[in-house]
Formats: structure tokens, C-alpha cells, sequence
């Protein structure tokens, strides 16, 4: 009844799409074959990464360990405010990804899908399918696998402050991928899982901006009743369901650190300590834990993040093509691929050699002038947003204090791209045609943005200062690319069909979800999939 789950964006960045000289006269179908095959040997693309996960373990996955991180993933017990989860964010309908633009966490109405309401975050939350291949995570690249390969510990994993790289470090017994040290950090966020409670008017250092300070005010605290009276639509998107159960702890004070992480983790940790259906479920799935008392929190981490690895689903029409299958593609899709790996030089970013393993992205931050969307509905504290007028993100600055990486984000690594409702790293397209016609032009893009026709929610009201978001634009896409209608019918055909894995349906995913959690608390509403 149990099985599992676990954002992205697109094309954080891309090269040069096009060449007008393309294709002038329609290939044979065996001449594209060949044309396609010889593309893919240059890349060193043989469509096999899927099928090494047991390999790059160097074992099978552990099923009680992925049950028990299913459970958890699904579980409120991780906020100590119990509104929200993993899954709330990372929506199992949505390849494990957002069902927002931009993320809602807490104080949601206790539904995941397209009617998800309550203050939004800051940008949209990652997809997870696959995620155990990535050597670099979230959209500044804030947790990074110091050996470039997330399964190779050797060398720790860097994190902002106050981790940094001594709380992961080399050789540690249970954090030996980069998810199982990941999977300590979203219950310490305070919009994600963490709420608000008890902190107004009080600072913080916080991990997303490497242990800078914010403040948070009665805007964060009180941000659901703000947007509820802002927009009266939105009062009937909560229900007595969205309540939360009466066994919400309270949020911890800082510690010497000046931030809540280890004291949230504590807390969570109690909570935990208090089911005896975790107790069990730890016990078993770890057998040298003989009592509560045993159980830390890698092994929390570790216990989600085998739920995560377990989330393979790399085996697209491009794999079937390049392990011999030759009519795993339609000719149009073919003709796609050839411009995506040879004149459209988008492989340059969305890369599949080397550390990018084959998953469609380089894992490094570029600009690419996506348009600079922001809610007035949101609840991050006052020092997230920059600029004079706190309404810009900067991206990959937050982490390396560096202006050089202003508005830099990750590239998106694209397989099962087209399982996304929304691209880009705030969700300002809803449409995928969009977002990769976006990368022809991208400055007249930008410039010529209209929220209403890019689809986006209605809170989505706000836009950051668009000239020096088009000034950082990558060189690479300072030039505007001239493309026939049936080149870009063929690249997007590709994209969306030649790179997305079959067996990642509704019917699937949905089955990820657990029929219960362990801690007995009600669950999240999935809109669109049938109670398991």
C-alpha cells in the first residue's frame, strides 16, 4: 500500500537553439537514424544511467527503509507546526514537483494540487524524479556533493551556514549521498515546514541565504489572514480539513548558532520519539537501534532519501533510441534531438556528460532573463528580497555574496520536463512552447512579458525591476535566433515526448502515495489521485 515518490524548472539556461541551414530537405528515416546515432556516440550517450542505480549504491535499495521514508515524506509529524509536509510542496501528480508557479507551504489549506492556496514562497519548488543522479540541488546550488557525484561521500557535502561543511562531513556512517543530508534541512525552513510560531520580532540566521540574518515581522507571522482579507475568493479554498491536529509543538528559540536547525531537529526528533509506530519503523529498518533514544536524525535523512533513490524513472524514448531501439522516436522527435545535441548547442548547458550523468543539465547557475515574477501573498522575512525596493531574487548571490552571480539559477535538468505545469525558477510560464521560446529571444521575452497570457496564478502580482535582469543575461543568449515553425515543432516534440518516461503516468505517481502515515495524523488532500 506504501511505495514512493520524490523541481524542476527548465532550461535555467541554454546556448544558441537554432541554425537557419537545418535540415533543408527532408533525411530518410534511416539517414536520421544514423545521423541521431553517431550524435549521441560524440556525447558518450548510451540511455543506461536509469538502470545503474543499483550500481552507483553499490546495493539494492532497502524497502523498509524506503517505506519508512514514504511514510515520513507524507508525514506532518516533520513541521513542528503540522501544516504541512515533503509531499505538500513536491506534489506526487506533478512528477514529485510544484503544482504552484511559486511555491505555498505553510499555513496552506491542506490541499496539493491546483487548488493549493495561502502565502506563497519565494520561488517554485524542484521536481524530484531522478533526483538521486544530481551532484548539485535546490536553485542556487546551495547543497553540493563536494566529489561532484552525489552517491560519493568521500569528501563530504558542502551546505550554507551553519552547516557548511563540517556537519556532513567525509566518511560519516549514515550521510553518504548528498539526499541524505539534504533531507535534514526542509522541516528547519521556516515558510516550508517550520512556521512562524513564536517568532515575531525576532531575528534569525537562515541556511537559504548562508546564515545571513532576517527579521521576521507580523507580515510572516500573520500572513494567511493577510491574504485571506486581500483576496475574499480565497476563503473558500479553506476548509475545516486545512485545521491543524492539536498535537502542533511549539517552535524552538535559536540556539548559540543563532538559527532554529538543530533545535527544530530536536524537536522533531521528540515527536518522533512519542510514535510508536516510528519506533517500530526505525527499529526495523535499522537494526542497531535498540530504543527511542537511538534513533538521530541522519537517520531521518537517510530513511527519505532512500524514498527519493527509489524514484528512477530515466528510461525515455532518447534511452530506448540509443540502447538500439530505433523506433522508441517519431522522425519529428529525431529531428528535434538532432538540434538539441548538434546546431542548437543546448546540450552545451543541458549537458548529459561528465557529472551531469546523462540527466539533460550541467548543474551550474546561469542568468537567462526570466522575468522577475513576485506575490504580494508571500510570507518570506523581510531579507530575502533585494534591491532597494525588496522585491528582487538574486539568485546564486545569496549563497557566494558575489554580484558576478546575480540572478544566476541552476539548469534544469529536463527529463520529464513536460510533466511540470510551470518552467523556470519562479514559474513564469505555464505552457512549455513558452519556455523554450523564451531561450530564441530571451531579453524581447522578457521585455515583452505578460503575466495574464503566460497563464500564472492571479496573487502572482508583482515583477522586480526588469533592466538589470536583461543587462545579466548569459552571452551565449544575448542573440536573438531566427527558427522555422516546423524546427521548433520538432525541438519541442523532442523535449516533450523524447525525454519524458513513459512509465511516469498519473496512475503511477499517484500510487506513491501512502494509503497512512505512521504518526496517525490526517493527511494532505492530493488532488486528482484516488485514496490509496
Amino acid at each position: 500500500m506504501l511505495r514512493l515518490l520524490l523541481n524542476f524548472g527548465l532550461f535555467v539556461s541554454v546556448t544558441a537553439f537554432f541554425s537557419p541551414s537545418y535540415a533543408q530537405a527532408p533525411a530518410s528515416t534511416a539517414s536520421l537514424d544514423q545521423r541521431l546515432i553517431d550524435v549521441l556516440r560524440t556525447h558518450s550517450f548510451e540511455g543506461k544511467e536509469g538502470q545503474k542505480l543499483q550500481a552507483r549504491l553499490e546495493r539494492d535499495l532497502d524497502t523498509k527503509r524506503v517505506e519508512l521514508g514514504r511514510s515520513l515524506f507524507f508525514d506532518k509529524i516533520l513541521a513542528v507546526g503540522n501544516d504541512n509536509t515533503c509531499s505538500g510542496c513536491h506534489a506526487p501528480l506533478q512528477a514529485f514537483g510544484d503544482s504552484q508557479s511559486i511555491a505555498i507551504g505553510v499555513q496552506n489549506n491542506n490541499k496539493v494540487g491546483p487548488d493549493r492556496a495561502g502565502p506563497r514562497n519565494m520561488r517554485r519548488t524542484p521536481g524530484l524524479l531522478n533526483i538521486a543522479f544530481y551532484p548539485r540541488l535546490m536553485w542556487n546550488t546551495r547543497f553540493n556533493a563536494l566529489s561532484d557525484d552525489p552517491f560519493d561521500g568521500s569528501k563530504g557535502f558542502e551546505f550554507p551556514n551553519p552547516e557548511n561543511t563540517n556537519k556532513f562531513a567525509a566518511f560519516d556512517e549514515y550521510v553518504r549521498h548528498l539526499l541524505v543530508a539534504q533531507g535534514h534541512m526542509p522541516p528547519t525552513e521556516f515558510q516550508e515546514m517550520a512556521g512562524f510560531g513564536n517568532t515575531e520580532g525576532k531575528s534569525f540566521r537562515v541556511s537559504r541565504l548562508n546564515g545571513a540574518p532576517v527579521q521576521i515581522r507580523s507580515e510572516q507571522v500573520n500572513a494567511l489572514a493577510r491574504v485571506m482579507n486581500s483576496q475574499k475568493t480565497m476563503a473558500t479554498n479553506f476548509t475545516a480539513s486545512s485545521s491543524a491536529p492539536a498535537v502542533a509543538s511549539p517552535l524552538p528559540d535559536a540556539d548559540s548558532t543563532g538559527t532554529i536547525n538543530e533545535p527544530v531537529r530536536r524537536a522533531v526528533l521528540g515527536r518522533l520519539h512519542e510514535s510508536s509506530g516510528y519506533r517500530r519503523a526505525f527499529q526495523e529498518a535499522f537494526p542497531e537501534i535498540k530504543d527511542r533514544s537511538d534513533i538521530n536524525f541522519a537517520h531521518v535523512g537517510a530513511a527519505i532519501a532512500e524514498f527519493e533513490i527509489s524514484l528512477n524513472f530515466a528510461d525515455a524514448p532518447i534511452d530506448q533510441f540509443a540502447r538500439g531501439n530505433r523506433n522508441a522516436l517519431t522522425d519529428e522527435e529525431k529531428r528535434g534531438a538532432l538540434i538539441f545535441f548538434g546546431s542548437g548547442k543546448c546540450v552545451s548547458c543541458h549537458a548529459v556528460q561528465g557529472s551531469a550523468r546523462e540527466m539533460f543539465s550541467d548543474f551550474r547557475n546561469h542568468a537567462i532573463g526570466v522575468p522577475p515574477l513576485l506575490s504580494s501573498t508571500h510570507n518570506m522575512p523581510d531579507g530575502n528580497f533585494k534591491g532597494p525596493n525588496k522585491n528582487e531574487d538574486f539568485g546564486r548571490e545569496d549563497i557566494t555574496n558575489s554580484q558576478v552571480d546575480r540572478y544566476q539559477f541552476r539548469t534544469s535538468p529536463l527529463r520529464n520536463v513536460s510533466l511540470q505545469p510551470t518552467f523556470f525558477h519562479n514559474g513564469a510560464y505555464t505552457k512549455l512552447d513558452d519556455a523554450i521560446r523564451h531561450h530564441l529571444n530571451a531579453e524581447q521575452s522578457l521585455r515583452s512579458y505578460d503575466r495574464a497570457k503566460a497563464g500564472v496564478a492571479a496573487d502572482i502580482d508583482q515583477m522586480g525591476p526588469i533592466d538589470p535582469v536583461a543587462a545579466a543575461i548569459d552571452p551565449l543568449l544575448k542573440a536573438p535566433i531566427n527558427l522555422k515553425a516546423d524546427e521548433f515543432a520538432d525541438l519541442v516534440a523532442f523535449v516533450k515526448n523524447g525525454l519524458t518516461d513513459k512509465r511516469a503516468t498519473g496512475v503511477e505517481l499517484c500510487k506513491q502515495i501512502p494509503g497512512f502515515v505512521l504518526s496517525g495524523i490526517p493527511m494532505h488532500e492530493f488532488q486528482g489521485c484516488a485514496p490509496n
